[in-house]
């Protein structure tokens, strides 16, 4: 046990504070259930919107890397005109057919180089609309989403801060409680809690039952409970144990 708890407590004491522990944090867990799925909703919209904006940058990237082509092959395109103009004006000042015939090849490479560019251009010119149709849904999906975003944040903002007051109060008294019980059985306090489904660490036996999981609960091991000497825990589902009797007491008293 820490410093501030030098003070030994009793067995039955320890049960109580569990108890009211899990009564406090049976309340916290409400105030969550009232947000809902909002709080992870708003996080999966900031996380596309996140994703679509990274989509947008590369598509944009992208968009600029096909006109930088077509440029490029336009430019090309020009060159090779320029040599067919050159190579054709050289052709008036042959000195024999063969001269002539090298020249027509040369023009002749020029002008297949010529188709080759404005083919890819004309690919290159799809492929960029294609592109930018992309590009714009992909905006209107960010501007949807944002929308949306801002609705959702409102909603869960609402609710934040109708019940706030409520939930720093109550974490506040569990602080104070968490304060009475020693380390060890608050680590494995906040261990079951976090395994149990529904939060619940500490449960009443209800009809001969854990009031967790519902199996029956030997008379041998309810006495024991009943006396509260000693911690006991449900041997199916591991969750502490206490009587009806305190159960109901401890609700009273909250």
């Amino acid at each position: 046990m820490s410093e501030k708890d030098t003070k030994e407590i009793s067995v039955e004491e320890k049960l109580k504070a569990l108890f009211d522990l899990q009564l406090v944090n049976s309340e916290i867990d409400k105030i969550k259930t009232l947000r809902g799925e909002l709080p992870l909703e708003v996080q999966d919209l900031e996380d596309e919107i996140t994703g679509l904006t990274t989509r947008v940058s590369n598509l944009n990237d992208e968009v600029r890397q096909i006109d930088s082509e077509i440029t490029g092959r336009k430019a090309d395109i020009e060159n090779a005109r320029g040599l067919i103009s050159k190579y054709q004006e050289q052709q008036d000042n042959v000195k024999n057919n063969r001269e002539y015939e090298n020249l027509s090849k040369e023009i002749e490479f020029q002008q297949l180089d010529i188709e080759l560019h404005e083919k890819k251009i004309r690919e290159a010119k799809k492929l960029s609309e294609i592109k930018k149709e992309e590009l714009q849904k992909t905006q209107d999906l960010i501007a949807d989403r944002q929308e949306a975003l801002v609705q959702k944040k409102a909603e869960l903002d609402e609710i934040v801060s109708e019940t706030k007051q409520e939930e720093d109060k109550l974490r506040d008294k569990a602080k104070e409680i968490e304060a009475k019980i020693e380390d060890r059985l608050l680590n494995a306090f906040k261990r079951i809690r976090k395994n149990a489904r529904n939060g619940l660490a500490v449960v009443p036996v209800e009809r001969d039952a854990c009031g967790g999981c519902f199996n029956k609960i030997p008379p041998q091991r309810q006495l024991d409970i009943r006396l509260r000497k000693k911690v006991i825990v449900c041997e199916y589902c591991g969750r502490i144990l206490i009587d009806q009797e305190m159960a109901s007491e401890e609700e009273h008293n909250a």
